[in-house]
């Protein structure tokens, strides 16, 4: 599947400078200086195959508040945002919102682009058709987990999707279950490096897997203070 990519970005050398590049690199690009123009065009043409690009700060509707009113339409759009270096509270709160990820301004334009391409390639291999063959499950106790569709079954069938990397998160757990998992370690398996801002990433993933959890009293993430976090099934 070809992704389209949606930047929402005011900065206009920015912007420009982003959306040429990426039309050379063979991607389809909108590009949309505000929240209002951007939503708009989302809620006319919304489609099962865009990623889509948020600057935080935008002239007439934030990034969060543009994010949210996306998902009311569509609550699997994938979506990332840029923020700069010192927006910690701001890095957080996206991710609460259910962002795959953010990248700080400013940044390496081929880094964007890596980052991109990484997206792509695993949302176009978890993009088949639910209604087609019967799905595969990994078995999590009394929960069901999709992961090439990128979902979870709950006790009570209820379907749950998920993130790239919360996807990501579970599955390292998984490979260590039963075992204290250093958070060092998964910084460095999932996000390159561990410095601060990405350990407060993880903490945030970390509790949205504990919610998803809550089905279910057979599983729990527990915390080993100090050291790291241990994925247990009764």
């Amino acid at each position: 599947m070809i992704y389209d990519i949606v930047i929402i970005e005011d900065e206009i050398d920015l912007g420009n400078v982003v959306s040429e590049y990426l039309k050379l690199r063979g991607f389809s690009v909108q590009w949309f200086k505000t929240a209002n123009e951007a939503l708009a065009y989302y809620a006319a043409n919304q489609l099962t195959n865009k990623l889509i690009i948020i600057d935080v700060q935008l002239p007439d509707l934030n990034g969060f508040d543009l994010a949210t009113e996306i998902m009311k339409i569509n609550k699997n759009q994938p979506f990332f945002f840029l923020t700069a270096h010192n927006e910690k509270d701001n890095r957080l709160r996206g991710l609460k919102i259910g962002a795959i990820d953010y990248i700080a301004k400013p940044f390496e334009i081929e880094e964007l682009v890596l980052r991109i391409g990484n997206i792509i390639d695993k949302l176009s291999n978890n993009s088949s058709d639910r209604s087609g063959d019967q799905p595969e499950f990994i078995r999590i106790a009394n929960i069901k987990y999709n992961k090439k569709q990128l979902y979870v079954l709950l006790p009570d069938n209820n379907e749950v999707s998920l993130t790239l990397r919360e996807s990501e998160l579970l599955d390292y757990l998984l490979g260590n279950l039963n075992q204290l998992v250093k958070k060092k370690d998964i910084l460095l398996a999932l996000w390159g490096n561990d410095d601060y801002f990405n350990g407060k990433s993880l903490e945030v993933f970390i509790s949205r897997l504990r919610r998803l959890f809550r089905a279910s009293k057979e599983i729990s993430i527990e915390n080993v203070y100090g050291l790291g976090y241990m994925l247990k099934v009764k």
